[in-house]
């Protein structure tokens, strides 16, 4: 057969889908089919599964928690709001007046460049409005509210109007399309464990066993899996949620990032020093 008259991805995909499935279970089926006949790629398939689930998926699932926030209050000197924009390298900043439940407007990190050039620069001139959405909004709802809107950011509130957390675009996307790094995440094999401001170690889940022992002085084994993530998926024997926490001989973890399909980033408690020799007969 001439290689011209060979039906293209489109028809034999379409051939597939001709089969009209009743549910969402026979429609993963057929994509699964598809995948295993070699019409699309893993990636491909990977989208379309995020895809459906962000109409099943609330915002609460996503979002950060009120109290992991990074947030700028209004009444800070700029002296110290600017270190603190540099080092959180966010952004957006939710602004706040004392309490994170109320909340001024949103402050574009970008924004505070003018504070080079302008005298009088005030913060309150340059906040952006924010964006109130319920915990139980859907993924796919939001979604297109920030592409209508060109919002990046919202503040997710409970049911009695109190900050539950904020959720972003990105948040959103990942969800769908899997581990979005900007120019801000750090992505160096190096760089892979990294002490934050609250004294707590940002761990990417793809760091090697070996390097996170060194790193913590602990004798994880890696004849079952190579990285940290695969220790806790073993542990855990599923995808763990973000916030999720665990302790694995010892050590706490806590899940920083993860979708439905992958753990990315954890945050793990610096490990307590051993009481030396004869401490605790002397306690």
């Amino acid at each position: 057969m001439d290689s011209d008259s060979k039906p293209g991805f489109i028809e034999r995909l379409t051939s597939l889908l001709l089969r009209e499935p009743e549910d969402r279970e026979q429609l993963l089926e057929i994509l699964h089919s598809a995948y295993e006949r070699n019409l699309m790629d893993a990636d491909a398939l990977t989208i379309i599964e995020g895809a459906l689930a962000a109409s099943d998926t609330r915002v609460t699932d996503v979002m950060i928690p009120r109290a992991q926030m990074d947030v700028v209050d209004i009444d800070d000197p700029m002296t110290e709001i600017l270190p603190f924009v540099i080092e959180a390298a966010h952004s957006r900043f939710p602004v706040v007046n004392g309490d994170r439940d109320n909340v001024l407007g949103i402050l574009l990190a970008k924004d505070l460049l003018r504070t080079h050039v302008e005298e009088s620069f005030d913060l309150r001139d340059w906040l952006r409005p924010a964006v109130f959405i319920p915990e139980s909004k859907r993924l796919n709802v939001l979604l297109r509210e920030f592409r209508v809107s060109r919002n990046h950011m919202a503040i997710v509130v409970n049911e009695y109007g109190g900050v539950a957390g904020l959720v972003t675009i990105e948040d959103v996307l990942e969800q769908i399309v899997g581990d979005i790094e900007d120019e801000y995440d750090f992505d160096e094999a190096h760089d892979n464990i990294r002490l934050d401001s609250a004294g707590r170690y940002r761990v990417k889940a793809r760091t090697e066993i070996e390097d996170f022992n060194a790193a913590f002085s602990t004798s994880f084994s890696d004849e079952e899996f190579d990285t940290v993530g695969g220790l806790v998926l073993r542990h855990l024997g599923r995808v763990p949620k973000r916030n999720e926490t665990l302790e694995i001989d010892g050590m706490r973890f806590q899940v920083l990032r993860a979708d439905s399909r992958r753990l990315y980033t954890l945050l793990v408690d610096p490990p307590k020093p051993k009481p030396a020799a004869g401490q605790d007969a002397l306690a």
